[in-house]
């Protein structure tokens, strides 16, 4: 078919004769009226999903003992943060994390401070609460640690002024009298509330060290 198009072909005004015939099909219109609905972008709605940071942390409690300096502190944590897990939410509603973190920490800090902590120069507190009146999940942990690590637990040490955890400022409040002190949280993200802590116990003359369970950053 193309070789006798070709062979017909003479002149410019013949493949314009010839091309005249050709008929083109016509191509449905995609625009988009102005009352017509709007359909759902696909792309955004994925790219937000890979971008979004509000899926809450979780964690699967594989052994992972860190050391970390974040916010001019050094902590020790003994989990990571991971993509598969539990929840924060779903773990501090567990009654049975409780222990569980006092089993897996109180061996840490044995081998970190020594086995004979009981004699008078060391005490443990944790971070204040900003949402609860009774305590919290974190504050359950720190007293069973100090039961089982045979030295006090001084519940409520400092009071916060405000809810908000970036540069919060803490009052003392229950300052042990040892002067050394075992800080404990839960879980730790920034590191600012251990840096507030820091400056508090740093203030009252105190030697804090800082241990905590889950390390929220990758």
């Amino acid at each position: 078919m193309i070789e006798e198009l070709l062979n017909e072909i003479h002149s410019p005004e013949d493949i314009g004769s010839i091309t005249s015939e050709i008929v083109v099909p016509g191509m449905p219109d995609f625009s988009l009226s102005e009352n017509a609905p709007a359909g759902k972008d696909l792309f955004s709605a994925k790219s937000r999903k890979a971008w979004d940071k509000s899926e809450e942390a979780r964690c699967d409690f594989q052994y992972h003992l860190r050391l970390t300096r974040r916010a001019s502190t050094n902590f020790i944590t003994i989990w990571q943060k991971s993509v598969f897990g539990r929840t924060l939410t779903d773990i501090k509603s567990d009654d049975s994390m409780v222990p569980f973190f006092i089993e897996n920490l109180v061996p840490v800090i044995h081998e970190m401070i020594g086995f004979h902590l009981g004699n008078g120069s060391w005490a443990l507190v944790t971070t204040p609460m900003r949402r609860h009146k009774e305590r919290n999940f974190a504050s359950r942990i720190a007293e069973g640690l100090a039961a089982e690590l045979g030295i006090p637990f001084y519940f409520d040490c400092a009071h916060c002024r405000s809810k908000q955890r970036i540069g919060a400022v803490f009052d003392a409040n229950n300052i042990p009298h040892e002067g050394n002190v075992i800080v404990f949280d839960d879980f730790v993200t920034t590191g600012s509330t251990l840096q507030s802590m820091k400056n508090l116990l740093l203030k009252e003359g105190k030697n804090p060290i800082f241990i905590c369970g889950i390390n929220n950053k990758l």
